[in-house]
């Protein structure tokens, strides 16, 4: 009996991480990446003002650190030659009150 849990138990796991469960949800963190296209720019240059389009978005994916996290060292936001740790700088950008302040992201610090 004990093995037809365990084997059950594995079956719903992989079908969690098979629907995309992870970080984001249902979302991939690359699917997630492409919401931050209005953050390029501020991507690129540390000292930029990001635009409102992205502090909005940032804001959203932010109410979950993992997920920004994620997102921020995603395929896509390497394939985009975005600079994790400029981006990691852009929730602070945005004046987010609630941004995750000391929240390890890989080899990033949100500051």
């Amino acid at each position: 009996m004990r093995p037809l849990l365990v084997s059950l138990a594995l079956i719903f796991v992989v079908a969690g991480v098979a629907h995309g469960a992870g970080e984001c949800g249902r979302a991939s963190a690359d699917r997630v990446a492409l919401r931050l296209a209005p953050c390029v720019s501020a991507a690129d240059d540390p000292q930029s003002t990001p635009t409102s389009s992205c502090c909005s978005a940032v804001h959203a994916i932010g109410q979950s650190p993992s997920c920004l996290c994620a997102v921020m060292l995603s395929g896509t936001a390497r394939a985009a030659g975005i600079k994790p740790e400029v981006a990691i700088t852009i929730p602070k950008r945005c004046n987010m009150a609630d941004r995750p302040v000391g929240y390890k992201c890989g080899d990033y610090t949100l500051p």
